[in-house]
């Protein structure tokens, strides 16, 4: 799997590379049709507090997936978006053992 990791309007962050990579070698071990993932850390001020946003976009055979989750910490940012996608990856493999 190809990853592609930008910051916008922030320093980019080795260990955030490294606990990210980590993670999405692991996705990318259990799905091995995922083809690429672009990840996007970004920060916004937002009144709430929850200004950091971690989005991330799969190619995979079928539409693209995507998830974006915003937290105080860009840790949980990334860990919620995750657990997004392994859901809709879950959903997807599931299409492919039925067909």
């Amino acid at each position: 799997m190809v990853i592609n990791i930008q910051y916008q309007k922030m320093p980019s962050s080795e260990s955030l590379n490294k606990l990210l990579l980590k993670k999405l070698h692991r996705l990318g071990d259990k799905y091995s049709w995922v083809i690429k993932a672009n990840v996007l850390f970004k920060e916004e001020h937002d009144k709430s507090g929850e200004d950091n946003i971690c989005e991330i976009e799969l190619s995979a055979p079928g539409p693209r997936m995507f998830a974006k989750s915003r937290s105080n910490d860009f840790e949980k940012a990334m860990a919620e978006t995750i657990n997004d996608l392994k859901r809709q990856l879950e959903k997807r493999h599931d299409m492919f053992v039925r067909h």
